[in-house]
């Protein structure tokens, strides 16, 4: 079974995935394999690689899709229709604007990431390519990676059953579009 891990930059998805590697999981850094051989072009005036993500998808299902439970960490991994299961890492705008602030990232780039998670784009273009039974929602903000590794063994343990905590739609920062971030 492949099991997306996505979010918006910053949301702690490389964070949950040392933790998970930790525990004995497997997980694959779907950046580093998608930005080695998938590049098609460069977006130079957002400083970013644009991947091939039909090219990326079939790599992965030839590679890993027969294995156990395999998590697919990445903010493309949503995009991948071999995955069977996603969790979408969520955290508040302003705590999201800190960490990327801590990171050093250009102050156009935290903008562009932040309006994007009160936009809600990673959970619209994941309802757009898979059913909303197989859609998780964790909201990091506030807490520790151990806390955020233990919802997601939460979900796995529970065979991915709905669990009201982890139902996409609960997480909602609209209200933040209003504010000046």
């Amino acid at each position: 079974m492949l099991i997306a891990i996505t979010g918006t930059p910053g949301t702690g998805k490389s964070c949950v995935s040392t933790i998970l590697r930790k525990l004995g999981y497997e997980v694959i850094d779907l950046n580093k394999i998608s930005t080695e051989k998938f590049v098609i072009s460069i977006d130079r005036k957002r400083n970013s690689k644009i991947i091939d993500t039909n090219k990326l998808n079939r790599y992965v299902k030839e590679n890993y899709a027969k294995k156990d439970t395999i998590f697919v960490e990445g903010h493309l991994s949503h995009l991948l229709k071999s995955v069977d299961k996603v969790i979408i890492l969520r955290c508040h705008p302003n705590e999201l604007k800190k960490r990327l602030t801590t990171k050093g990232w250009k102050t156009e780039k935290i903008s562009e990431n932040v309006e994007a998670e009160i936009l809600d784009i990673i959970l619209c273009e994941t309802i757009d390519l898979h059913p909303i039974k197989n859609v998780f929602e964790i909201d990091t903000t506030g807490k520790s990676i151990d806390d955020v590794s233990s919802s997601i063994k939460d979900v796995v343990k529970n065979k991915f059953k709905q669990m009201k905590k982890y139902n996409i739609g609960y997480i909602d920062w609209s209200e933040e579009a209003l504010k000046d971030f």
